[in-house]
């Protein structure tokens, strides 16, 4: 029996899985916890990844993928030094230079046609306008720019660094309709050009480990979850971690002059069309917090509320957003009366606010020619009954909920037994996605919440 190995290095910990390469049956597994923070120390990462494979975890692996948060953006000098810590998706800062940048090259319109997305701060490039800008000695001391899935397979061996199709897709400088990189546009963000590494192939060997496990290109982590479960055009994957996306998988390049839609790859061969909200998960952390309670509290609240939550309605952007592009938003509560604010309806208010969310990002999938016929929903947040029940009531597709599972180490694990393999094409060991519950929407839900953006967000 030969064994793979699947990491994902997210922002919150490390998962490491080792898989049966012909099954993908689940033999070992093992976590560490990464900082928090919006800016870390790529190091930090490196720690947590020998913490989670110490005790042998990877003596008998064959080969190795890496999945892991995207745009991250990792800075090397001429020595291969890490210059600063490396700013993380969830960083907003780059918000002003995002907006410069778009400018610059004539628009949104422009960019989709460039690179197949409009870059907001979560991109790599517009990083990179702000180290030019901010940290200029610094900056001028980048050779070249990794992703920390990159970085962390270059660690482990790959050498040179070698990233794949499916992260390059978010930096704002690779173009998925033409497979290779705008590099004037990473050059005009940083100031000077710069090195970046080379695309590999699906299903390529970029090296090996000293041990001499085999290394795959490695991904994103949300292409990690799409290769899991072996989408097939119709499949919608949402996905609740700490950041909120919905994702399908297209045969033609999206590209959304509206910037909603990230006209992303994915990890084989085909295209990633995706929106991501900032605020996921933590927006049900903090109610929880605010009711005195954890998770499950927050879910027997919710469900002793009905759908509208009473009248509440929240928009949940505590931290910003992403999508839509309101990096200075703050959340909002409206509908108070002394009737609609109780303790349930507040939690059913913000099981709703992240599902609405992510909902309109389904929309957005829509208009770029998805047809979604199931929808999977994942990740922490999906394991509570409240959001998978108001699910069915937001979405008007059938849900499905998978068993809880590391989906983006396990869709990595897929890829490394894919390049040990050999074949044309990946190890058929797709996930189960459970059975389907049925749409039930109530209009008023989405209806309520469209109103109250569209006022205090025109």
């Amino acid at each position: 029996m030969s064994l793979v190995a699947g990491v994902d290095s997210s922002t919150q910990s490390v998962k490491v899985l080792v898989c049966d390469t012909q099954t993908g049956e689940v033999h070992r597994e093992a976590s560490a916890p990464h900082p928090s923070g919006t800016e870390v120390d790529p190091e930090a990462w490196w720690q947590a990844l020998e913490q989670a494979c110490g005790g042998g975890l990877l003596d008998d692996v064959a080969a190795i993928a890496v999945a892991a948060q995207q745009h991250g953006m990792v800075c090397l000098d001429e020595d291969d030094r890490v210059v600063r810590p490396a700013l993380l998706w969830n960083d907003t800062r780059s918000a002003p230079q995002a907006t410069a940048l778009v400018d610059e090259l004539g628009g949104p319109r422009a960019w989709a046609e460039a690179v197949g997305s409009v870059p907001t701060s979560s991109f790599t490039v517009t990083k990179l306008r702000w180290l030019a800008e901010n940290e200029p000695d610094r900056a001028g001391r980048v050779r070249q720019v990794l992703l920390p899935h990159d970085w962390l397979t270059h660690r482990l061996g790959a050498n040179p660094a070698a990233t794949d199709r499916g992260d390059a897709s978010g930096t704002g400088y690779w173009s998925p309709a033409s497979g290779s990189y705008r590099r004037d546009l990473a050059a005009a963000a940083l100031g000077h050009e710069v090195d970046l590494p080379r695309v590999a192939e699906p299903s390529e060997t970029v090296g090996s480990t000293p041990e001499g496990a085999t290394l795959a290109a490695g991904t994103g982590d949300n292409m990690g979850a799409a290769l899991a479960f072996g989408l097939s055009p119709g499949d919608v994957v949402v996905s609740l971690g700490t950041s909120g996306t919905v994702f399908a998988v297209s045969d033609h390049p999206p590209a959304d002059p509206v910037g909603a839609v990230a006209g992303f790859a994915d990890a084989e061969g085909r295209f990633l069309p995706l929106v991501c909200t900032l605020n996921a998960a933590r927006v049900l952390d903090s109610t929880a917090r605010l009711l005195g309670g954890d998770h499950e509290l927050l879910s027997r609240l919710a469900l002793d509320s009905s759908p509208g939550a009473g009248g509440l309605v929240l928009l949940p952007y505590f931290d910003g957003e992403r999508t839509p592009d309101l990096p200075d938003a703050t959340g909002t509560l409206a509908g108070l009366t002394t009737d609609s604010l109780t303790p349930a309806n507040l939690a059913r208010a913000a099981v709703e606010a992240v599902l609405c969310g992510l909902a309109d990002g389904l929309d957005g999938l829509r208009a770029q020619g998805v047809r979604p016929t199931r929808l999977i929903l994942i990740g922490g947040a999906a394991r509570s009954e409240a959001v998978r029940t108001a699910a069915t009531s937001v979405f008007d597709v059938p849900v499905h909920v998978p068993r809880p599972a590391e989906y983006v180490a396990l869709g990595a694990a897929r890829q490394a037994a894919w390049v040990l393999a050999g074949d044309p094409e990946p190890p058929d060991w797709h996930a189960d996605v459970g059975e389907a519950h049925d749409p039930e929407p109530v209009s008023h839900v989405r209806d309520r919440y469209a109103e109250l953006r569209e006022a205090l967000h025109p």
